[in-house]
């Protein structure tokens, strides 16, 4: 798990310095810390900042350049099948036992696109041709690792990291807002694949790979996705999911330094830690515990812990040291970011970093297997809008006052209002009063779109809307929190083979209890029904109670006191208006106004 910046310069067009270049990397020093390298050429420049963990001796370190000297690349991440396609392609002479090193004999044996779709595991990854002078990014298939990019007449510039795009010499001047994407971020909380807030700045969408020539002509190819519309389980594999989950379990336990999992007191993190356990029966699993019985699940994981025999690590943490820990964390997101729960995953990420370097986490659960209760509730609803707007609009008047209902559904002219609104933390009223006239990036309006159809047939839209949007804003969360500290997180069940069985997995979530029902089950298989607990608490803070008493200065001096960063496009005094509404106790949408406290907060840090 890495850092890295490169620079692939247009025809007739040099790259920057080479001080300024490594001033630029140094930004993800922290992502990186064991080794830092660059290796510079006529028309590109790679830089690498490395964490060590598979092979973990200078001869892991990169840039990395291919046998023939043909590919120069960085790579960002862990391959957790590089053993077997060292193997299957009979890779010899290899100079490491490191993952890169398998890479880039790959791309000189078959190629740089059967090689990427050949890779299972979380990546981010640069690739210089040297013989056709281009350029290619790829990113791995479920959106785990960060891969930013801009691109203007100077040429492409690639990095981990968004500031190490919009601070470079080709951007930091010319820089210029987009109202639909900032729109977008102060609904949902973080920037969408594949747009950043600004003109001319984009991430790699999950599972493509770009191509860019020294004209600048750029081509995209999506090598993996998944299926929105259609359930096809006619090559489903014969391997059931206990397998599946045991095996990718395995391989990413795979490390030259230590290894350890996340418990919560919940289904997904507990049944990595018991797959994690039978293949390694020395591994420790740490958790937090916490103040507020509301949000505290050590006593649970304890439970959990002493049922499988797990040497387990529990840390108390007190609120004054997440308190105090909010400014630095917000020095860790380097693009604006709205989800506060960033703060407990900062501190957790953080004490965890004190034990170990990579840990298993049991992220893409809920995602994978219809967790979140919210995708039941659209399903109980969709039979609304088979009606006329008038009309169930009138039927909902009547149902609601009577008690019949209790219901905003109907209110909502489309269906994908209706879903779209489950995931705004700013109402669409109050997102249109303060962006007059912008609606939502063509690529955002693609997200939530639906077809109501049968139960089963919605649910795999739902399913895939989580993957490709609210999955991401988790991923982006748990990445940069965990990074900053130099920790590598793993996601199991974010494993191409996980998510490939996942997906022929079907269900209509007809009862509450089918919420992931079949991890559920598995569990049962490695805990006792009668203590475990599904009731889903999150890892969260008494946010509301914090921004009325220890942030309130700090909200005030940011959101009224401070300049309004994109006011331009932006009419601040709705936004204003908002928090100041907060305080008087007209509304009670804390999470709302993080989103604009956070924006704040970022600009006055980043920009």
């Amino acid at each position: 798990m890495c850092g890295f910046l490169a620079e692939f310069s247009f025809e007739n067009q040099a790259c920057i310095d080479l001080e300024t270049f490594e001033n630029i990397l140094a930004l993800s020093k922290h992502r990186g810390p064991d080794n830092t390298s660059v290796s510079k050429n006529t028309n590109f420049q790679l830089g690498f900042n490395r964490l060590a963990i598979l092979d973990i001796s200078e001869n892991g370190n990169q840039p990395k350049v291919s046998p023939s000297g043909r590919y120069h690349m960085v790579f960002n991440g862990e391959i957790y099948n590089f053993k077997q396609l060292s193997e299957s392609y009979q890779l010899n002479n290899l100079n490491s036992t490191s993952d890169t090193e398998v890479i880039s004999h790959l791309l000189d044996k078959v190629g740089i696109q059967k090689t990427i779709s050949l890779l299972n595991g979380m990546f981010a990854i640069t690739i210089i041709d040297t013989q056709n002078k281009l350029c290619f990014l790829s990113r791995d298939f479920a959106g785990i690792k960060p891969l930013f990019y801009g691109i203007n007449e100077n040429g492409i510039v690639a990095a981990s990291q968004f500031n190490q795009v919009y601070k470079h010499p080709w951007f930091k001047n010319i820089l210029e807002l987009r109202a639909d994407t900032v729109k977008e971020y102060f609904g949902f909380g973080y920037m969408q694949a594949p747009n950043t807030i600004y003109h001319d700045i984009y991430q790699v969408n999950p599972g493509e790979l770009i191509q860019i020539d020294t004209f600048g002509n750029l081509t995209k190819t999506q090598l993996v996705s998944f299926k929105k519309n259609n359930i096809d389980t006619s090559n489903s594999s014969k391997v059931n999911l206990e397998d599946t989950l045991t095996d990718a379990v395995k391989r990413q336990l795979i490390s030259d330094v230590s290894v350890a999992t996340f418990l919560s007191g919940g289904i997904d993190s507990p049944l990595i830690s018991a797959y994690a356990k039978k293949a390694k029966p020395d591994i420790e699993a740490f958790t937090i515990k916490v103040n507020d019985p509301t949000l505290n699940e050590s006593d649970i994981a304890k439970s959990y812990a002493e049922v499988l025999q797990l040497q387990q690590i529990i840390v108390s943490v007190e609120d004054s040291d997440i308190l105090n820990s909010i400014d630095d964390h917000f020095y860790a997101y380097t693009e604006p970011f709205g989800d506060y729960s960033s703060i407990p995953t900062y501190v957790i990420t953080r004490e965890a970093k004190s034990k170990h370097t990579v840990m298993l986490s049991g992220d893409g659960g809920d995602e994978l297997f219809y967790g979140y209760p919210r995708m039941r509730d659209v399903l109980n609803k969709r039979f609304w809008f088979k009606m006329p707007f008038p009309i169930r609009k009138l039927i909902a008047k009547v149902t609601n006052t009577l008690g019949i209902t209790k219901t905003w559904a109907p209110y909502f002219k489309t269906f994908d209002a209706f879903v779209t609104n489950k995931h705004l933390h700013l109402s669409q009223a109050i997102l249109d009063k303060a962006f007059p006239k912008v609606g939502f990036s063509k690529d955002m309006q693609q997200l939530y779109q639906f077809k109501n159809t049968s139960r089963k047939q919605l649910l795999q839209q739902l399913r895939w809307n989580e993957f490709y949007a609210h999955m991401q804003r988790i991923l982006i969360k748990v990445d940069r929190a965990s990074m900053q500290h130099s920790l590598e997180v793993r996601v199991p069940f974010l494993d191409k083979k996980s998510i490939e069985k996942a997906w022929e997995l079907t269900s209509d979530l007809k009862d509450k209890t089918d919420l992931k029902k079949p991890l559920k089950e598995l569990l049962n298989n490695e805990i006792p029904e009668s203590i475990i607990n599904t009731k889903k608490m999150g890892f969260s803070v008494p946010l509301h109670d914090w921004l009325h008493t220890t942030l309130k200065t700090d909200v005030h001096a940011h959101v009224f006191d401070k300049p309004f960063y994109g006011e331009s496009i932006i009419n601040v005094p709705v936004l204003q208006q908002y928090v100041k509404d907060f305080y008087d106790k007209k509304h009670h949408n804390s999470w709302g106004v993080w989103h604009i406290y956070a924006w704040q907060k970022w600009a006055a840090i980043h920009v």
